[in-house]
């Protein structure tokens, strides 16, 4: 055994994650990436339904990928784990959660296409992560494929530092595959040669610079090895070409991955550092958890912390999975991903063991909607709430609401697909009949101005809580701030940190129903009393304080708005910024890109919900929108959106006490 996880240890890795806008291909180049390098027989296909990442039946049936796949593939002796995920805006939080685990990433662009918003999304996320990537040109071979226009494109929207180490030979149907420009006596089209490899890498590299100012010959192994190091680096990215569901570029690229990928750092002999990205039920093993060693090693029958959760529990079997096939590996060491079985406690974003080595989690996917879900009977209603559960189990984001008492579920999506995927995973998964309201729109609150919050919880006796909130509003976007004033001999730290612990649950509902963001709560008052005090009491006192505090502030309603991106034939151009202003956009002066009106701005959920469908059908299928969330703003005065409270108003207060101690008590 050993022996075994001295050979494993040092094994060259990749931890790579591949990403796309919707049809850009991402499935496609993963298939070919698997047969290429004969870690599968024969090719899948994703409309077909056949292709290896794609194991769910829905994503079969309708030919796009939910959720992220992990698979892994040898290349040159390198052992390389792949996660591919969704392309569609519905299932950002996939893309989000594989982004955290990765050491380097392949990003794909489609050559007809172009940068998409999604690709614009993802490549911040990159960014901001600091990780390495690949910039992959796929469809060289579709009709309108375009290298030169996608890579000024890319250097528009994405970065200036874009280097293309290979050069398309031919286009559309003459396609025929790639030509590398950094090996001696190659050439390339102007832009795609050595010449501009070295212009670019100049700009980083203080050497190649005065070489290329003095007009000395670089040697292209010497701008190769340049390339590497601001590569793995992640501050320069080399940019390919490829044509995946004809095979075209598939060497290349996992060559770059070798080449240009920087492979993990970590040592198995460290304490433990690792973090869940990703939770499955399977029917024999019951709860899997995906996840990502940064220090240390996990043995089958180890006892390992959940420091997220503060449970101790034992790993019954460690698993490699590889698309739909699964081998139990009973060893896993730093820089490596495993599905962990036994840990039944575990939630998506958990850390096991120490946090220190974990990098933070990016925050890309932000559900709009919210929606209601009947069961076919009231008798279906446990087994609809169980499977629900366990699907957010699997998509916190989905945050399942039952309300027992009116018999109402409600979760948060992001879009009508993954409303349909919803219920096609309910009735193929589970044999439930689900249906779904129509999605409303999932408003905010802010205090419209400063103010305080007091209560005295002294009666009915035994009781003891006095607490005095300062709220302020906060900038936009920044959430909710918390602080306290209060000394530990004023108010003893353990009510100070149910105090703590209560606040974000209490501002789930404001004046208006609506959760309540972007503002500063500061505790600047707390009491307790010796005798008549238990630290329930502030579970009771803090959101009574807080609403008092509103009721004073005063609450602003938050719209959610979308940054979108309009193109469509220029005769259409017209009826598309009238329909902008009927929406309450707000957009940019329109631009002409050849035959084509393009236009960008922001657009209020809540106006435009249906409007994809109607641009197509107005532009006869021309007209592409594509859209990213762009925060949240505050509504035009005419716009009202109050939500049914959940529970006891804590403004009730001699009500809400006896609902919440009556809760408690049981």
């Amino acid at each position: 055994m050993t022996d075994e996880m001295g050979k494993d240890q040092a094994i060259p890795r990749r931890n790579v994650g591949i990403f796309a806008h919707v049809d850009a291909g991402k499935t496609t180049t993963t298939e070919h990436l698997l047969y290429h390098s004969g870690r599968i027989r024969a090719l899948g296909s994703v409309d077909s339904g056949t292709a290896q990442t794609d194991s769910m039946d829905v994503e079969r049936e309708r030919g796009i990928s939910v959720r992220s796949a992990t698979t892994t593939f040898t290349w040159k002796e390198t052992s390389i784990n792949l996660v591919d995920t969704p392309g569609h805006v519905d299932f950002l939080s996939e893309v989000e959660r594989s982004l955290r685990v990765m050491d380097g990433a392949i990003l794909i662009v489609s050559a007809v296409e172009g940068v998409q918003s999604q690709t614009e999304m993802i490549w911040h996320a990159l960014q901001s992560l600091q990780i390495p990537t690949l910039l992959y040109v796929n469809k060289m071979d579709r009709v309108g494929a375009d290298a030169d226009r996608v890579l000024r494109d890319i250097e528009k929207q994405l970065t200036g530092m874009a280097v293309p180490i290979y050069a398309p030979l031919g286009v559309e149907d003459t396609f025929r595959g790639a030509e590398n420009v950094l090996v001696k006596g190659a050439s390339g089209a102007p832009g795609f040669d050595l010449a501009a490899a070295v212009e670019k890498l100049s700009e980083l590299d203080e050497q190649l610079l005065t070489s290329y100012i003095e007009g000395v010959p670089i040697p292209a192994r010497d701008v190769k090895a340049t390339l590497q190091r601001y590569a793995r680096q992640g501050q320069a990215f080399p940019l390919l070409v490829g044509a995946s569901s004809k095979g075209l570029g598939i060497e290349e690229l996992m060559e770059a991955i070798l080449d240009y990928l920087p492979g993990p750092s970590g040592s198995a002999e460290q304490p433990l550092s690792a973090v869940v990205f990703k939770v499955e039920r399977d029917k024999t093993m019951g709860r899997m958890a995906y996840v990502r060693l940064y220090e240390g090693a996990i043995r089958n029958r180890d006892t390992v912390l959940n420091a997220t959760r503060g449970v101790e529990e034992k790993v019954t079997q460690i698993r490699k999975i590889d698309g739909r096939r699964a081998e139990d590996i009973g060893y896993v060491a730093a820089g490596d991903i495993a599905a962990i079985c036994g840990l039944t406690q575990v939630r998506i974003g958990d850390v096991l063991g120490r946090p220190d080595a974990v990098p933070p989690a990016p925050r890309l996917a932000v559900p709009l909607l919210t929606v209601q879900v009947h069961a076919e009977s009231d008798a279906q209603y446990p087994a609809l709430v169980a499977a629900l559960q366990e699907l957010t189990d699997e998509d916190p984001l989905l945050d399942l609401q039952w309300l027992q008492e009116e018999r109402e579920l409600h979760v948060k999506v992001m879009g009508a697909i993954q409303l349909e995927i919803l219920t096609s995973l309910l009735a193929s998964r589970f044999g439930l009949q689900a249906r779904f309201d129509q999605p409303s729109v999932i408003y905010k609150e802010t205090p419209s101005q400063p103010g305080e919050g007091f209560i005295a919880y002294t009666m009915p006796k035994p009781c003891w809580a006095i607490l005095r909130f300062r709220i302020e509003p906060g900038a936009p976007g920044s959430g909710l701030v918390y602080s306290s004033q209060v000394r530990a001999d004023q108010l003893l730290a353990q009510y100070q940190s149910e105090v703590e612990r209560r606040v974000p649950e209490a501002l789930q509902q404001g004046l208006l129903g609506w959760e309540v963001t972007d503002l500063k709560v500061t505790l600047v008052e707390g009491e307790h009393h010796v005798w008549h005090t238990h630290p329930l009491d502030f579970a009771v006192a803090t959101p009574m304080g807080l609403m008092q505090g509103l009721v004073q502030t005063g609450t602003t309603l938050l719209e959610p708005m979308l940054q979108v991106r309009i193109t469509v034939p220029e005769v259409y151009g017209g009826k598309v910024l009238s329909d902008l202003v009927q929406m309450r956009a707000s957009f940019d002066p329109p631009q002409l890109s050849g035959d084509r009106f393009v236009v960008e701005g922001r657009l209020p959920v809540a106006t435009s919900l249906d409007y994809p469908v109607k641009l197509s059908a107005m532009s006869g299928g021309r007209g592409v929108i594509t859209s990213s969330f762009g925060g949240y703003q505050p509504s035009p005065p005419d716009v009202h959106a109050e939500r049914k409270r959940r529970g006891v108003n804590p403004l009730d207060q001699s009500k809400y006490i006896l609902a919440v101690r009556k809760a408690l008590s049981t």
